[in-house]
C-alpha cells in the first residue's frame, strides 16, 4: 500500500477548511495542531459515504466502537477489553473531564507530567481542580520519585486526586514501558490517587517499540483509559471515543451520566469503527510512513539546525524541539512563525520544561517537512 503521507499535495491541502490550514495564511507552512496531512483510509472513506446515502445520521450506538476497539486492541496490543464495561464519551478530553468528575471532587488536586498536551492544564482548571506538576526526568521519562512527591502534594489536607498521564507522551513522543508504567501506577495508589490515562496516540508506537495500555497492568485494574482513533486515522473532525476502565474501576465508570454518550457523532462512531475494523493495512503503511519521516527530520535537523536539542520519538507523529541555543526567546513558534512562516505548536503552553521549546507535527509530506526545515534554517 502506498504511503498516505505522500497524497494530498500542498495545492489540495490549502483547499481544506480545517483550523490546521484555516487559522494562519497561506504564506505559512502550518506544523503545529496535531492533524495529519492524509486522506483517510479507504475503508473509512466507503463507511462515511454508505451512511449518508443511505441516512444513517441519527444517534451513535455504542456497542459498535467497544466491540471494534476491543478487536483492535486485541489484535494490536494482545489485550481483551470487555467491551460491555466500556462508555462512548464525545471525545478523548471531554471523556477525561466526565472521568475525573467521577473520581475527584471541586478544588481537588490533578497531578501532570510535564511537558504535556496544553488542554490537560486548561481543561482541569476549568473543571475547577488544581493541578500539581510532576515533571518528566531529563531523559523525558516518567519519574515515580517526582510523581510521589506530588502525589503527597495532591493528598496534603485530605482531598480526593488524581494523576492524568499522557501514554503515548504528547509531545515528546515517548511511549512509556510496562515497567514505567507500573511504577507510577503503584505510587499513584499508595497515596490513594486514581489514575486516568489520555492513550489516543496508542496506535502510533514506532517500529520495535510496544505500547502497553495502562488498564491491562496488574498496576492498572483501578485505572480508566480514554482511547480514540481520531489521532492514529485522522478523524479528529468525526467526533467519537471510548473510557475504558481497568477491572476495579468498573463501578465508577457505571456511574457516569447517561447524558455523556449522547455528544459522540454516530457518523463518528461509524468511521472509527472501519478504521479499527478494517484499517490495519491503511495504519501499518502510515506507521512506515512516519517512520521515513522520523529518521528524515532528524538528518535534516543534523544537517540545517545542529544546535536543536532533539530527542527521537518513539510514537506519535510529533517531534519536540529544544531551540534554546538559538535565543528565540521562551516562545521560538512565535517568532518562527514571523521570520519563517512554519507555524509550530509554541512551547511554554506544555508546562515546565516548555519555555525556549516548539512542537513540531511531521504527520506531513517529505516535501512539506523538507521545505519547513530549510526555512526554519535560513530564519536562525
Amino acid at each position: 500500500m502506498d504511503n498516505p503521507l505522500v497524497g494530498p499535495g500542498l495545492a489540495a491541502l490549502r483547499e481544506r477548511r480545517s483550523v490546521k490550514w484555516r487559522l494562519y495564511g497561506p504564506d505559512v507552512l502550518p506544523l503545529w495542531v496535531a492533524e495529519m496531512d492524509v486522506v483517510p483510509a479507504e475503508p473509512v472513506q466507503r463507511a462515511v459515504v454508505d451512511a449518508m446515502r443511505s441516512g444513517d445520521t441519527g444517534y451513535p450506538w455504542a456497542e459498535d466502537y467497544a466491540t471494534a476497539l476491543s478487536a483492535f486492541a486485541t489484535q494490536r496490543w494482545g489485550w481483551t477489553p470487555d467491551p460491555a464495561a466500556m462508555a462512548i464519551v464525545p471525545d478523548v478530553m471531554l471523556g477525561v473531564v466526565e472521568v475525573l468528575k467521577l473520581v475527584t471532587g471541586p478544588g481537588d488536586a490533578v497531578v501532570v507530567s510535564p511537558p504535556v498536551y496544553p488542554p490537560f492544564f486548561q481543561f482541569v482548571r476549568s473543571l475547577g481542580r488544581r493541578v500539581v506538576e510532576a515533571p518528566l526526568s531529563p531523559a523525558g521519562r516518567l519519574d515515580p520519585e517526582t510523581v510521589e512527591r506530588a502525589c503527597v502534594e495532591a493528598t496534603r489536607g485530605g482531598g480526593r486526586a488524581a494523576y492524568l498521564l499522557c501514554n503515548p507522551q504528547n509531545p515528546t513522543g515517548a511511549v512509556h514501558t510496562a515497567d514505567e508504567l507500573t511504577a507510577v501506577l503503584e505510587v499513584a495508589s499508595a497515596h490513594g490517587v486514581r489514575v486516568v490515562a489520555d492513550e489516543i496516540h496508542a496506535p502510533l508506537a514506532h517500529p520495535g517499540v510496544r505500547f502497553t495500555p495502562v488498564a491491562s497492568l496488574p498496576a492498572g485494574t483501578a485505572a480508566i483509559s480514554l482511547m480514540s482513533a481520531s489521532k492514529a486515522f485522522n478523524l479528529a473532525g468525526l467526533k467519537a471515543a471510548m473510557a475504558v476502565p481497568g477491572p476495579q474501576a468498573r463501578a465508577d465508570l457505571a456511574r457516569i451520566p447517561e447524558e455523556v454518550s449522547h455528544g459522540a457523532s454516530h457518523v463518528g462512531v461509524i468511521a472509527h469503527r472501519a478504521a479499527y475494523l478494517e484499517g490495519g493495512p491503511w495504519l501499518d503503511a502510515l506507521l512506515a510512513g512516519l517512520e521515513e519521516n522520523r529518521r528524515l527530520l532528524g538528518s535534516l535537523l543534523s544537517q540545517h539546525l545542529p544546535e536543536v536539542g532533539y530527542r527521537e520519538p518513539q510514537g506519535t507523529f510529533l517531534a519536540w524541539l529544544d531551540l534554546r541555543a538559538y535565543d528565540l526567546g521562551p516562545d521560538p513558534a512565535a517568532v518562527l512563525r514571523e521570520r519563517a512562516k512554519v507555524a509550530l505548536h509554541p512551547g511554554p503552553g506544555f508546562g515546565a520544561g516548555g519555555q525556549g521549546h516548539a512542537r513540531l507535527n511531521f504527520g506531513t509530506s517529505p516535501e512539506i517537512l523538507r521545505e519547513a526545515v530549510t526555512r526554519i534554517a535560513a530564519a536562525v
